[in-house]
């Protein structure tokens, strides 16, 4: 296919799909809670889905990124190795769709109701250079980042991710164990010899960072300095996702509260006229 283009009618095409999506999820998630109904298993499903979805298209991304159906030759591409801060979502979501309910679980789910969003807003915002001319990468990718907005905002609307503040402590947990995989993978990667472009979460100590900003930091600062910013830097940003969750759900509430009291005084306005028209 051609390219396509920012915010040209494929990319317009997949925001699209992911609100609806989103609104379809929500509005039914906000159902069975206003009935009282329990959404666990309802969000199980959900996350399963998208990860089952996340990895079938990921590894449909490898073969096509290393196989060459022109020549018949196999080349695996290291820099395309699948734990990307954008990968890891789908990794995540198979443990805690797998998971019963547990604190573990809310842990994970914290970490795709902010970080994982966070990252998924990014690329659909501003998708950058994640689109080709295969068609089935720019599917898959549309699917990863879109599908990460779609179950952030669910996790946060449907109650999967407690909105208090220790919620995101555990997501931040779960980002530094995943930061600290990420570093362990780059130094073992190195020490075998092979470090022309294997960089997961673009923090290895080897190679320089191509993220925006971040790259400018690398090269002024000490590498433990970049690390600590690396990670402040994310985790602000999921504190601001986590924020804005967090004062939405603030102004419903006091909407909520403001709809119900007006409704309780027209009830009482109407059984004292009719208890005056009695008299």
């Amino acid at each position: 296919m051609v390219e396509p283009l920012a915010y040209g009618w494929f990319h317009l095409m997949c925001w699209g799909i992911v609100i609806l999506l989103t609104a379809f999820l929500c509005t039914f998630a906000l159902k069975n809670r206003k009935e009282g109904k329990s959404n666990d298993n309802f969000i199980r499903g959900v996350v399963l889905t998208y990860a089952i979805l996340g990895i079938i298209l990921e590894v449909y991304k490898q073969l096509n990124f290393s196989f060459n159906s022109s020549t018949g030759e196999w080349s695996y591409q290291w820099y395309a190795f699948p734990f990307q801060f954008c990968s890891t979502p789908m990794y995540v979501a198979l443990i805690a769709g797998c998971l019963k309910k547990c604190e573990f679980q809310k842990y994970l789910y914290a970490y795709l109701g902010t970080f994982a969003l966070f990252a998924g807003l990014c690329v659909m915002f501003y998708p950058g250079d994640v689109f080709t001319r295969t068609i089935g990468i720019n599917i898959q990718t549309m699917v990863c980042h879109g599908g990460m907005v779609v179950m952030g905002i669910f996790l946060l609307i449907s109650g999967g991710v407690d909105l208090k503040w220790k919620s995101m402590l555990k997501a931040m947990a779960v980002f530094s164990g995943l930061v600290a995989i990420a570093l362990i993978m780059n130094v073992i990667f190195n020490s075998t010899g092979n470090t022309a472009t294997f960089n997961m979460f673009y923090i290895s100590p080897y190679l320089p960072c191509t993220l925006p900003i971040l790259n400018i930091i690398y090269e002024k600062v000490p590498y433990v300095v970049f690390l600590l910013i690396y990670f402040i830097g994310f985790s602000l940003a999921g504190c601001l996702v986590f924020s804005v969750a967090m004062a939405i759900k603030g102004l419903y509430k006091s909407w909520h509260e403001k709809k119900n009291s007006f409704d309780d005084k027209h009830v009482m306005d109407i059984i004292s006229k009719n208890l005056k028209d009695l008299d």
